[in-house]
């Protein structure tokens, strides 16, 4: 069942270019393979669905983590058991974008309509679901991977009910880490304990899922000025990013964060500490290769990961 795809937008090659450029792309190829050969077992009445929301250019940042972290670590090519845990990580991630989708009126993914907008909201929050218990049975022979692809799925549920909880509360850098920590900081920790298959790169992988999740908010703001306003979801829903937990120390943005008719005003505010986030994000990235240096074997792949997600807070 194929679906027709388009091709990734002007100026973000580099970002799906990511398995090749750190000598993955085999490693990515054979979890492609996992991935399609489960979605076309798929039950009929969600196949479409399933197929659907895994076609289109997707990044694999997250398998890329686990083979790299496995690389780094093992030196080897990633076994059966790494690949299928990497496909149920991709699984869950899906699960989780569906939902974005869903919370953020998305229109769009992949080049695509949005699963809702093409099925419904039930249909594929259903499908979402499919997917996220299908992550478990990928893995079902596996104990260690079970037992993370569980920690990951209650992890990330916990810090998304967090994070709404505590829109729009003036709160500081400290909780921005917290919060991102548990959430993209999970997945990419629960990666690297995945590719390791121990504890070794944990903190590696966390402290690069603070990156992603930091520059992820540096590059909404920039969107968001230079587009007028296009990509303001999380600012018009108070949610603490890391340009908003720097911003906010001034107590005239403080109570500008707690008003949701103060958009406009709020984002002058983001935009004038990007400078001082995107300092903020090269500390973390420096962390980062500090844990991949003292922890892992040869961590030249690692060392990769970390420069070029530092670099996406910076693309247009």
């Amino acid at each position: 069942m194929a679906v027709p795809t388009r091709e990734a937008p002007p100026g973000s090659g580099a970002v799906w270019e990511l398995p090749e450029r750190l000598g993955l792309g085999e490693d990515v190829a054979r979890l492609n393979a996992v991935i399609d050969a489960w979605a076309q077992s798929t039950d009929v009445e969600v196949r479409p669905m399933v197929v659907r929301q895994l076609a289109g250019r997707a990044k694999r940042y997250r398998p890329a983590t686990v083979f790299a972290c496995h690389r780094a670590v093992a030196g080897t090519k990633p076994t059966e058991q790494v690949v299928r845990s990497a496909a149920a990580v991709e699984l869950i991630h899906n699960v989780s974008l569906v939902v974005d989708d869903i919370l953020d009126r998305s229109r769009y993914r992949r080049g695509l309509l949005s699963l809702h907008c093409r099925y419904g909201f039930l249909p594929a929050l259903m499908a979402s679901g499919y997917m996220g218990f299908a992550a478990s049975s990928l893995v079902a022979d596996d104990p260690y991977s079970v037992r993370l692809v569980s920690e990951l799925m209650q992890r990330l549920g916990v810090a998304e009910c967090a994070q709404w909880r505590l829109r729009r509360k003036p709160l500081g850098v400290e909780d921005w880490r917290a919060i991102a920590g548990e959430d993209t900081g999970s997945m990419f920790e629960i990666c690297a304990r995945i590719g390791t298959r121990d504890e070794r790169l944990a903190a590696f992988g966390r402290l690069l899922g603070l990156l992603y999740h930091g520059c992820d908010d540096v590059a909404d703001v920039r969107g968001t000025a230079a587009l007028g306003g296009g990509s303001e979801k999380d600012i018009a829903d108070g949610i603490l990013t890391l340009p908003a937990a720097l911003a906010i120390r001034d107590p005239e943005t403080a109570l500008l964060f707690e008003r949701p008719d103060a958009v406009d005003a709020l984002t002058e505010r983001l935009v004038a500490v990007l400078d001082e986030a995107e300092a903020y994000l090269d500390g973390i990235a420096r962390d980062a290769e500090a844990a991949a240096r003292a922890d892992a074997r040869a961590p030249r792949r690692l060392l990769e990961l970390v420069a070029y997600t530092r670099e996406l807070s910076r693309s247009e």
